[in-house]
């Protein structure tokens, strides 16, 4: 199966307030191989950004000045993840920017990407298979013992390569992943080789999980209500747990 590990960053959320993408980053796996192929491009957004979304991410509207638009790349992006398996983390939010920059250009056939690919979300997952726990990038990379050292911002392609390797780790017990070559050409019409991926060894040590403290927890519900004030609505996996609790309350 191919699949394409994608993530986007955008000028800030939620998409109906108007944001658009101002970068994708996408990496290409084949076999449960990196193969060396990626589409990464920066983005002129026509808008501005917000000063939240600066300080996740980095990127200025002076960065983006010479940038191309959407439209200028918007086949090769298509080309590049057509029948392609989508391996994203929280989904929804890169799917429905991806979406809105198609419907944005008039194109409906494309203004719903899941019609063209499977999608896969990372997020999920992980909520499924740690229960209660953090499940950000930076919480796995850690839970998997994957290097996220060169990760002080956010960036669309570093995360693709680094969400990548959490994902086949997840999926395969596989911690080392290496590109299908190193770039130069080989004997073989210019294809370079898989490299070997190395996997677990049976005497790796289990996972020790560390809750978090009150103080953490207190610090970390005052950051969700500073996001909620920036972005007008509470985070989506706030507003699943309380759909549950208000249910109950109205029966």
């Amino acid at each position: 199966m191919r699949s394409v590990v994608l993530d986007t960053e955008t000028t800030g959320m939620p998409v109906t307030d108007g944001h658009r993408i101002i970068e994708i980053g996408c990496v290409e796996v084949i076999g449960r191989r990196l193969t060396g192929r990626h589409f990464h491009v920066y983005l002129h957004p026509d808008r501005e950004i917000d000063e939240g979304a600066i300080a996740v991410h980095g990127i200025t509207l002076d960065f983006l000045a010479d940038k191309p638009r959407f439209k200028d790349v918007a086949d090769d992006f298509f080309e590049f993840i057509k029948d392609a398996q989508l391996i994203i983390h929280n989904a929804a939010f890169d799917i429905g920017f991806i979406n809105n920059e198609f419907a944005l250009l008039g194109q409906r056939e494309r203004a719903d990407i899941s019609e063209h690919c499977s999608v896969l979300d990372t997020l999920a997952m992980a909520r499924e298979r740690h229960p209660g726990q953090r499940n950000n990038l930076d919480a796995l990379c850690k839970r998997y013992g994957v290097d996220n050292s060169g990760r002080d911002l956010h960036g669309a392609l570093l995360d693709a390569e680094i969400l990548a390797d959490v994902y086949l780790t997840m999926t395969g017990g596989q911690t080392n992943l290496s590109l299908a070559g190193d770039g130069s050409e080989s004997e073989t019409g210019g294809r370079a080789h898989p490299t070997p991926i190395r996997r677990l060894g049976a005497d790796r040590a289990l996972t020790r999980v560390i809750r978090a403290s009150e103080a953490e927890l207190a610090a970390h519900a005052a950051r969700l209500a500073v996001i909620e004030k920036s972005a007008g609505a509470p985070a989506l996996w706030m507003q699943l747990e309380q759909a549950p609790a208000e249910a109950l309350s109205e029966a």
